[in-house]
């Protein structure tokens, strides 16, 4: 019994030994395939973290200038779409409010187009291209690590039309319509002519109408409102759209108080284009004072209709 025994425990010290061989031999293999693994994301994370460096535009701000025909000069550009051309392809870079420093992966003569960016219906959160404004070309030489200030100059396409008023010539295509208790009056600074109207009194409604434009371009062709103005109170600009018999009251867009002159760019395209059959149009200006223990005004200037 005793050899049995005896055999029995070399068979079991001869297991362990193998065993432990076994898993000395894993324990290696584990360990140098860890280190491997290590290395190569050490060398992904350093490859990762090379960034070439880039070189920059600055633009501070925008010219926009116009002809005697296409009426004031007056803009409210506040974003510019940035478009760089490579060699198969003209490539966007991004949309930047101004002024804006934006970083470009090129070097060398590089040939660029700068879109017009405005807020649709003087809202923050809807900007747009302006189609009215032609693209700025330009060609820059960049360099890596610096900056090469740029200053687009805008024009109007050379396609649009215009219906203007600025209150420079004699009489005007705007009028107080018969929902106005008060008229407007002329008022002139700096050489420019404007109109002002106040609301106080008992008076509670002011409201200006163009004459009426017939036959505006629709399937969605672009028509837009540029407007000047500064007010203590919000307003409503709107369309009375005349059909042979009837005519439709179009409230389209508030316009929120400006202490100082700002300029807004209406869109009346789908109103326009919605409004099929029409024989013609007229858009108007609304203010209706709802505090009567406060006086309502309203200045207003370079009115255009753009189409």
């Amino acid at each position: 019994m005793s050899f049995i025994t005896e055999q029995i425990k070399n068979k079991k010290l001869d297991i362990l030994k193998n065993n432990s061989h076994k898993n000395t031999h894993s324990f290696v293999n584990i360990t140098f395939l860890f280190l491997i693994s290590l290395f190569f994301i050490s060398s992904c994370d350093k490859n990762e973290n090379i960034q070439e460096i880039p070189s920059y535009i600055h633009i501070e701000d925008v010219i926009f200038t116009t002809i005697s025909s296409e009426g004031s000069n007056t803009h409210n550009i506040t974003d510019v779409w940035v478009y760089v051309e490579s060699d198969t392809e003209i490539e966007f870079r991004g949309t930047y409010p101004l002024p804006a420093t934006i970083p470009l992966l090129k070097t060398d003569s590089t040939k660029m187009y700068i879109r017009a960016g405005i807020k649709d219906n003087g809202i923050s959160g809807t900007r747009v291209k302006y189609s009215f404004y032609k693209t700025f070309e330009t060609d820059v030489f960049l360099v890596k690590d610096s900056i090469v200030n740029i200053n687009p100059n805008f024009e109007y396409v050379s396609n649009a039309n215009f219906e203007i008023e600025n209150f420079e010539g004699v009489g005007t295509n705007i009028d107080t319509t018969l929902k106005s208790d008060i008229d407007f009056e002329l008022r002139t600074e700096g050489g420019n002519k404007y109109a002002h109207a106040i609301l106080d009194d008992n008076n509670l409604i002011f409201e200006v109408a163009t004459e009426e434009f017939e036959n505006l371009p629709q399937v969605g062709a672009p028509v837009y409102i540029e407007l000047d103005y500064k007010c203590n109170h919000d307003f409503m600009v709107g369309a009375y759209i005349n059909y042979p018999f009837s005519v439709v009251n179009r409230e389209l867009l508030w316009v929120t108080p400006k202490e100082d002159w700002n300029k807004i760019y209406i869109n009346m395209t789908g109103t326009v284009s919605e409004a099929i059959d029409n024989t013609s149009l007229k858009f108007y200006i609304n203010m209706f004072r709802t505090d009567t223990t406060q006086d309502a005004w309203i200045e207003f200037d370079n009115f255009k209709l753009v189409y």
